[in-house]
């Protein structure tokens, strides 16, 4: 994924290139600074994110906001119509990842289910106006609920031992939470997210890797990093 990432970020720098040396030869009336240029700086972040990222609803959110700026700068739309469009189309995605999780839920909901329904002790941290480190040394690791609310936290499964599929639950609201994964296991992110997301690039999967994590993030605000 991160090799997409850069290939599809070179092809928006070489168009922006050829355009210019075209420009500067007149051979092309194009004009990159036209009126609500900037507004790239929104649109073409989030298209490109809605390919290679997990947060699909976060940058579906900004590619919305982005459009609907840039046809307002360009009189096709006011302002104001921006401000009664934009919330409802926001809630609206919203709502569609809400039912899309219900109903179709996913792994890392089912994991931590099992859990409680076996009987077994579920850990949760939490960090609110403050932080918190978590580790699992030693210990057979299945699945933990962390919490960050203007806050940090930290979990450290690097020395954890993985017998079988785990699940994270992982919730950052104004706050950040940083999983540190054996290079062992695979990673598999599920991500809500509003003005926030997950970065799992650090992170590399394996097909050699007989177990994965699977992470269910809720961002608002605040991030998640696998490292």
């Amino acid at each position: 994924m991160k090799k997409l990432n850069n290939i599809l970020w070179g092809i928006v720098l070489i168009a922006v290139g050829v355009i210019g040396a075209l420009s500067a030869f007149n051979l092309t009336h194009i004009d990159i600074f036209f009126n609500g240029w900037w507004t790239l700086f929104i649109i073409v972040p989030c298209s490109i994110g809605l390919i290679t990222d997990h947060d699909k609803v976060g940058n579906l959110i900004g590619l919305i906001i982005g459009v609907l700026t840039l046809l307002c700068v360009r009189d096709i739309l006011s302002f104001d119509m921006l401000l009664k469009l934009a919330i409802p189309v926001v809630v609206i995605i919203i709502g569609v990842k809400m039912i899309m999780g219900a109903v179709f839920g996913n792994k890392s909901a089912e994991i931590i289910k099992n859990m409680k329904e076996n009987g077994k002790i579920l850990r949760s941290g939490n960090a609110m106006f403050s932080s918190n480190y978590m580790n699992f040394n030693g210990e057979v690791f299945e699945g933990v609920e962390l919490n960050a609310v203007f806050g940090g936290m930290k979990c450290d499964l690097t020395n954890a031992i993985i017998q079988m599929d785990c699940a994270i639950n992982a919730s950052a609201i104004f706050g950040g939470i940083d999983i540190i994964v054996p290079a062992n296991v695979n990673v598999k992110v599920n991500s809500n997210s509003i003005f926030g997301g997950v970065n799992d690039k650090k992170h590399n999967n394996s097909k050699e890797n007989a177990h994965t994590l699977y992470v269910n993030a809720t961002c608002m605000f605040g991030g998640v990093e696998i490292k």
